[in-house]
């Protein structure tokens, strides 16, 4: 069976090009186009698509208002021009599977992400993927100052994280899953298990929530967690 598409976009050039280059998958069919949030809503429960494709800004309702009713009936992939980090991590927290910035794509990149996030698997263009990060770094500023020990050392230093590891750690606490880690990193989520598995042992902890709190300095090494 054809994996069923829902494109909303307020401009119809654009869903007029979107429709065609996913006629260009055999085993992708568009089922509907909406020009606003509330018309995808609509169209979502008549036609039961497989995969959303969002626009953000569309008069009305906009796609970061109708995200939280649509990903309850399906998986969405936002397909915008907005690339702002906090409209790329409010997209994400309300469960967008993955965020391409027009222009940064090709057809077979679309293909591809369409078929990914019906499966689960996260995907970003570069420029979401690098405003994600600019904004986890941005907003995790505050709370690892917090954490630091009485000698002044960064979380990093205290127990003993690389960059790598670290910045892996600061997502782990925006509560991003190991598909988004991966995809934001652009690393495999192997590679992503590995580096957690690292830093829990270093972190002392068996769980996230552990590893959170003892990240962002609510709980220390040598003190029991439960997670």
């Amino acid at each position: 069976m054809p994996l069923r598409i829902l494109i909303a976009d307020d401009n119809p050039v654009v869903r007029a090009g979107l429709a065609s280059l996913l006629a260009t998958a055999r085993d992708l069919v568009v089922v509907a186009q909406a020009a606003d949030g509330r018309e995808a809503l609509s169209l979502t429960r008549r036609h039961a698509p497989d995969v959303i494709l969002l626009d953000v800004r569309m008069p009305g309702v906009d796609g970061i208002s109708a995200l939280p009713h649509l990903v309850q009936l399906a998986p969405v992939l936002m397909l915008t021009y907005s690339q702002e980090s906090e409209v790329v991590r409010e997209a994400l927290l309300l469960g967008a599977g993955g965020y391409l910035v027009h222009g940064e794509f090709t057809p077979e990149d679309l293909v591809r992400a369409v078929r990914d996030v019906r499966e689960g698997r996260a995907h970003f263009t570069a420029t979401a993927a690098s405003a994600l990060l600019a904004e986890l770094r941005t907003s995790s500023q505050p709370q690892r100052s917090v954490a630091r020990s009485s000698e002044g050392l960064h979380n990093s230093v205290l127990f003993g994280l690389s960059s790598r590891e670290a910045e892996i750690m600061d997502l782990i606490a925006s509560g991003m899953s190991n598909q988004q880690i991966a995809a934001a990193c652009f690393i495999s989520e192997k590679t992503v298990k590995n580096h957690i598995n690292r830093i829990f042992a270093k972190l002392q902890s068996t769980s996230r929530s552990e590893a959170i709190a003892r990240w962002l300095g609510t709980a220390r090494p040598g003190v029991s967690g439960h997670g």
